[in-house]
């Protein structure tokens, strides 16, 4: 039942909540209430009121499961109450179910999920589902199920047309099942032929379990007796032998295969008094976290490092700090001796990389150093995976989570250091999906709150982050060099028109060529980057000239093929339709199509034509689907099993292999020629990090860049290793046009099935933000998005551009959702990285 009057109450009132621990004083009280912020989609934000269970301990900040409407669905405990509120009928007010967390908020998190809300324009249970693992906020739908054994023969005949109708649904469903809502949907007025079948007996209903993450139980063994029974069996006696070696506790399953037995002579030892078997928690972390691996000791600084951890270790409390390090430089060894004193101190820490391919070599170094104080949490991880890490973040032990961006909400207590490593890739901003927010200002918020320092580390820093750290207040943390004064890898520019005229019609230059040729008798590895996967970019007919397109999305159709080349695939990249590769034109029957643009796999064709005694694996969204495949494939080149590594962005992050010593681009021109603002930015930092791959170990690396654009201000920087020479050229531009760091934007999507309507309404909204602008800044659009139509869907977009002195409050856009359709769906993007 909802409410809007308040009562005495453990927390302040909604909507600023602001979540604390319940008050010792109100706890003694028994609040016998409690208000819930429930996760029913579609329904209004609002605290609806419960009625806690004697039998039930409800804190605030505990995760619920309540009745509402005809499901249970979950919720959070937002206040609690000594008194219904005023005006309540206390007869209408249903039962807490369950109790499926007790309280997860430190201290200061509550206040993170509300200025996420706020700030990204999104409603607060959103942000709480991106802050929870998946599977916790469950929900149920009531269902109906056909009574066969009251259900007479021709009982259509007896009963009205509306509920002839749901029989004939329930009946055509093998077992006789339906939602709830499904019939509502389906069927006009299908509640009164459900309460006329129900009061018959014919249909019944009941309410489905909820899909919750639950802990997993297993068989433990434990030795309870010294010696060894004198009528032992040599199993019996192998039992006992794998059980000492083992610590004096097996799981049960285990114990079986180490002493190669069955489980019936550990139920005799059991009887005998020497063993117990006992249900335990089975903990699903990562491997790096169950074995405690051998330590690693702390490197030797160099100059510049030791100032630099000598500054992070002074700081008290909350202070930004820009941790700008060549590539090479030593960033990580500085991260891990300021953990290490963080740890020391009792606190914990938090460690975000842009991508979970980067986790398996960044979690080895940690454990190494840390053992099972790492923890990895992340998407790729199963449901039960991220269950069981986020609630041991809960314990309040010192430990140093490792994640990718959602890990920003991991709720660890005692917090003492914040790290985002590569912290300008984009990778850490969410962008289709709400809350569109982005790691590193969520960083900055909880670092806040927690009074602890955030470091940001990268090699071509954001250039937010750049101004961002010159303010006084800010700190900017310099390393200049490559750790063992090893040099940056010269960059060598091939420019392929030179190529093309001089008859090399090869996708690899003839420098590029040589050093390819070079790596197998110098016994080195080499990585080729190129930033598309699959083949070709199209296909187009040589005789007509059409172009095969997605028949749902405005784009061309990529060409792919499986490893063992037996299927040509075309597909999609923006909604995956995929079908196979005709052989004749759609359009005109000619057999003449012809493949253009290149990916990774038409690399590695290349590679195995002209180079077929090297050994090379793809790195790309492809290849890595499967779970651990990142780690498997990395692992595999870094022992050397492989020569060349072929891949898009993945590989430009953090890879760190001694024996790279060639990095070859084999086409720059796909990153310079973007319509996007920051597209000479993302290039340059996309360039200069792949160049900084090579050359890491005690051999020197070579770079070779591929292009048609030779003389772009892009391509200078990157061959000089230059960031200052960048910015300086990048900053005065974007100041001029008012684009961040210099100004704010947000933008605002539309799409829906019909192009007309998603028009219509993208104009009704574009007038009413340019009155909501005012003086604020300008208003560009309403427009089509660059690529028009993606999954059926018709898609326009409205920019909204701020002055650097307009202190907008952006959440006043959430009130446009309601002059849309129905049939339009609106998305509010803040701060975008990309207009596309």
């Amino acid at each position: 039942m909802e409410h809007q009057a308040s009562s005495p109450v453990v927390m302040a009132p909604f909507p600023s909540l602001l979540l604390s621990e319940p008050k010792s004083d109100y706890e003694a009280l028994s609040p016998q209430w409690v208000e819930v912020l429930v996760d029913c989609p579609g329904s209004e934000q609002k605290l609806y009121t419960y009625l806690i269970p004697s039998d039930l301990t409800v804190q605030v900040g505990a995760i619920l499961m309540v009745p509402f409407g005809p499901q249970l669905v979950g919720g959070v405990a937002i206040r609690l109450l000594l008194a219904p509120p005023p005006g309540l009928d206390t007869s209408r007010i249903k039962e807490v179910e369950e109790v499926v967390t007790a309280s997860f908020f430190p201290g200061g998190y509550w206040d993170l999920l509300n200025r996420v809300a706020d700030y990204y324009c999104t409603e607060l249970i959103t942000v709480i589902h991106t802050a929870l693992p998946p599977g916790l906020l469950g929900r149920s739908q009531r269902r109906l199920k056909l009574n066969r054994d009251n259900l007479p023969e021709g009982a259509e005949v007896f009963c009205s047309r509306i509920a002839q109708q749901v029989l004939t649904l329930l009946k055509a469903q093998k077992e006789g099942d339906y939602s709830y809502q499904y019939l509502q949907r389906e069927i006009r007025g299908a509640q009164r032929g459900i309460r006329e079948l129900m009061k018959r007996g014919w249909i019944e209903s009941y309410l489905e379990a909820p899909k919750i993450t639950q802990a997993q139980f297993k068989k433990a063994v434990i030795l309870v007796r010294d010696g060894i029974p004198p009528d032992a069996s040599q199993p019996q006696r192998d039992i006992l032998e794998v059980l000492r070696r083992k610590g004096g506790e097996v799981w049960l399953s285990e114990l079986s295969k180490l002493a190669n037995t069955s489980e019936s002579p550990v139920h005799t030892l059991e009887k005998k008094g020497y063993l117990v078997i006992e249900l335990r928690e089975k903990l699903r972390l990562s491997s790096h976290a169950e074995a405690e691996n051998e330590r690693e000791p702390a490197k030797t600084l160099t100059t510049a490092q030791q100032a630099a951890l000598e500054a992070i270790n002074s700081l008290q409390g909350y202070a930004l700090v820009l941790l700008h390090g060549v590539t090479g430089s030593g960033k990580t060894e500085v991260y891990l001796q300021a953990i290490a004193r963080i740890l020391a101190l009792g606190k914990s820490a938090l460690v975000l990389v842009p991508e979970i391919g980067l986790t398996p070599q960044l979690t080895e170094r940690f454990s190494a150093r840390f053992g099972t104080k790492v923890l990895v949490y992340h998407s790729a991880l199963s449901d039960g995976e991220r269950y069981d890490t986020w609630r041991q973040t809960l314990t309040g032990e010192s430990q140093v989570i490792i994640g990718t961006r959602s890990a920003i909400f991991a709720p660890l207590r005692n917090l003492g250091i914040i790290i985002l490593d590569e912290e300008h890739d984009s990778s850490f901003k969410q962008t289709h999906l709400t809350p569109t927010y982005h790691a590193r200002t969520v960083a900055q918020w909880r670092a806040e709150l927690e009074n602890c320092p955030l470091i940001l580390g990268s090699a071509t820093p954001a250039l937010e982050t750049w101004i961002e750290s010159q303010k006084p207040e800010k700190y900017y943390l310099s390393l200049p060099e490559r750790i063992q004064a090893r040099p940056l890898p010269p960059v060598e520019i091939v420019d392929m028109r030179q190529e093309l005229q001089q008859g090399n019609r090869s996708i690899f230059s003839r420098s590029l060529q040589a050093a390819l040729s070079r790596l197998r008798e110098q016994k080195k590895q080499g990585i080729l980057f190129i930033n598309r996967r699959g083949h070709s970019t199209f296909v187009s007919c040589r005789n007509c000239g059409y172009v095969i397109e997605c028949p749902d999305c405005d784009v061309s159709l990529s060409y792919h093929y499986t490893q063992e080349g037996a299927t040509e695939l075309l597909r999609c990249h923006y909604c995956n339709h995929t079908k196979i590769h005709p052989q004749h034109c759609p359009e005109c029957g000619s057999p003449y199509l012809k493949f253009f643009g290149s990916g990774t796999q038409r690399v590695t064709q290349e590679l195995t034509q002209q180079f077929p005694n090297l050994r090379w694996l793809r790195f790309d969204s492809d290849t890595t689907r499967r779970k651990n495949a990142h780690r498997e494939i990395l692992g595999s080149f870094s022992r050397g099993d492989v020569d060349v590594l072929v891949g898009t962005q993945m590989l430009t992050k953090g890879l760190d292999i001694a024996q790279v010593t060639l990095v070859g681009v084999v086409s720059a021109d796909g990153l310079l020629h973007h319509s996007d603002y920051r597209a000479s930015e993302r290039a340059f930092q996309t360039l200069t990090q792949v160049a900084g791959r090579a050359g890491r170990g005690d051999d020197p690396g070579q770079v070779i860049i591929q292009t048609y654009s030779p003389e772009h201000s892009v391509i200078n920087a990157v061959r000089h290793h230059d960031y200052q020479g960048f910015i300086n050229t990048e900053l005065p531009q974007r100041q001029s046009l008012g684009y961040p760091p210099y100004g704010r934007l947000v933008l605002i999507r539309l799409s829906g099935i019909d192009e007309a309507v998603v028009q219509s309404c993208a104009e009704l909204l574009g007038e009413h933000c340019l009155e909501w602008m005012d003086e604020m800044g300008e208003v560009l659009g309403p427009a089509p998005a660059a690529v028009m139509r993606v999954a059926r869907r018709y898609r326009w977009q409205i920019l909204l551009k701020f002055l650097p002195t307009a202190r907008p409050h952006v959440r006043d856009l959430l009130g446009l959702g309601r002059l849309c359709p129905p049939s339009v769906s609106m998305g509010i993007d803040v701060d975008p990285l990309s207009i596309d």
